[in-house]
């Protein structure tokens, strides 16, 4: 459990490093460009928009790195990109694969207390 736990989580930090890089990207040429905020429309919070394109794959990538070693941690650290993820970007057509590859990975570690090492975390 603990290795898929590992893949989900550093392959869902890798897409949810794409869809920050494309949404990072918007808020600035949005910011930058009045006449592109005015046709495809304005981003509510722009702030959340920045902090979470740039933590919740650092989060994701941490978590599935930590997660053969230290389940527990490794555990919340996808949980909380993969909430992070749905709260700024919503569960849509390009968010659903790493929201659903970080909290599955999340909860894989977080129930791999026994099984896989003799060290478990509870």
């Amino acid at each position: 459990m603990r290795n898929a736990a590992l893949m989900l989580g550093i392959v869902g930090g890798l897409i949810a490093m794409v869809v920050g890089f494309f949404s990072y990207g918007y808020t600035e040429v949005t910011a930058s460009h009045e006449e592109v905020a005015e046709v495809f429309g304005r981003v509510d919070n722009e702030q959340l928009i920045r902090v979470t394109s740039f933590l919740a794959p650092l989060l994701a990538i941490a978590g599935g790195a930590m997660a053969k070693i230290r389940a527990l941690w490794g555990g919340v650290l996808m949980l909380i990109a993969g909430g992070l993820m749905y709260h700024a970007f919503g569960f849509g057509v390009f968010t659903m694969f790493p929201i659903g590859f970080c909290i599955v990975g999340g909860l894989l570690a977080l129930a791999a207390g026994k099984p896989d090492e003799p060290k478990a975390h509870f």
